[in-house]
């Protein structure tokens, strides 16, 4: 393949595809308000987790280890002293001109093809996978604010893609963390509510998670079966916590899910490391990699936990996926870069590559590639 030099937007209109009006537009979900968890920043689970290699008896770990010389006290110092709100954004005006834009709506496909797959990016890290007839989510978050209460912390800039309603039928949700940019208490009950569809997440997540929700725990490289799919739990090198008492207590990670025509892959949040080779190794080239390229400044403390777009290009050519689509950016204001910084670095990235590379797509909330 040619080498890409640059992200883009696409969006395939198709005569099954409907369109939303902007006149029902009042009567649609596209943010929630935050649920209120505050209980969940003093709360420390604690559960026995046998077999696990990244488990010390109290607490999950990375595979590579922290480096010397930052600790949680810088953290905490750049989060008392840091600017939050620095987004030159006109929240107002972004959402009405994206009210007043007539968009496609993802549709149930009961007939469709296994080789079928269609991709939307919601917002966030929060993306809608059709394979086939079977429609999954990752990380769905509509809330307005990502914290234990409703307006505090990172506040939601531009409305979900996809309003709630304008969903398919979803079949699973795939949960990578219980950070509260990830894990939404709001948008998973409303889903829920509906669709009362199963969960996949990492060990100990399902404390977090009301008691009547039907929640699959996975360790990494755990697997389970939905339908004619395969759903492994991947590594990730990141970290939990909803408070102060229970940082690492639950696990994180990533997701594939496998089928006879290839094999997807979120990524979760994440550092760069080197589980993606070994994802590459064991599983082959993802049909498609959702990677997060946001949330990496100031670099000396992101680092570990976040990648920046060029380690999310690294990451793109260690997977070796056929295509990759940019997630984790543009919605909330989670670290000091600009908004618009990841995705001009990621076109860096890519301009400067001396490698014949596939494609890695930056693509608007409520668009969809088709893969």
């Amino acid at each position: 393949m040619s080498k890409q030099t640059e992200t883009a937007g696409i969006e395939d209109k198709t005569i099954s595809d409907k369109e939303v009006l902007p006149e029902n537009i009042k009567q649609l979900h596209y943010r929630l308000v935050t649920e209120n968890c505050m209980s969940h920043t003093w709360s420390k689970p604690f559960f026995k987790v046998i077999g696990s290699n990244h488990h010390n008896g109290e607490r999950f770990f990375n595979e590579v280890r922290k480096p010397e010389g930052r600790n949680h006290w810088d953290l905490l110092k750049w989060l008392g002293t840091r600017k939050s709100s620095t987004w030159n954004v006109d929240s107002q005006k972004e959402s009405a001109e994206f009210y007043a834009t007539k968009r496609m709506l993802p549709q149930n496909r009961p007939d469709a093809d296994l080789n079928d797959w269609q991709v939307w990016f919601v917002s966030h890290a929060t993306v809608l996978l059709q394979i086939g007839p079977y429609n999954f989510l990752t990380d769905p978050v509509w809330a307005d604010y990502v914290s234990p209460k409703n307006g505090r912390g990172p506040k939601r800039v531009i409305p979900a893609g996809i309003a709630l309603e304008q969903l398919p039928q979803i079949h699973a949700v795939l949960l990578s963390h219980n950070h509260y940019d990830h894990m939404d208490l709001a948008s998973l009950r409303w889903l829920y509510n509906k669709f009362a569809m199963p969960i996949y997440t990492g060990l100990g997540n399902s404390h977090y998670l009301p008691k009547e929700f039907h929640v699959i725990e996975m360790d990494w490289w755990q697997s389970a079966l939905y339908k004619e799919l395969k759903i492994i739990y991947t590594p990730a090198q990141h970290g939990s916590g909803r408070g102060i008492r229970d940082q690492n207590v639950a696990l994180w990670g990533g997701f594939s899910v496998v089928s006879q025509h290839g094999h997807f892959f979120f990524a979760g949040d994440t550092g760069y490391a080197p589980h993606f080779k070994e994802i590459h190794k064991r599983l082959g080239a993802p049909r498609i990699a959702l990677l997060p390229i946001g949330a990496y400044e100031p670099r000396a403390l992101m680092k570990y936990m976040h990648m920046n777009p060029q380690d999310a290009f690294q990451a793109h050519l260690d997977l070796q996926a056929k295509r990759s689509l940019a997630i984790h950016y543009r919605t909330y204001q989670l670290t000091d870069e600009d908004r618009e910084q990841p995705e001009h670095d990621l076109h860096k990235a890519m301009k400067h590559s001396s490698k014949m590379v596939n494609p890695f797509y930056c693509i608007k909330e409520g668009r969809k590639l088709v893969v």
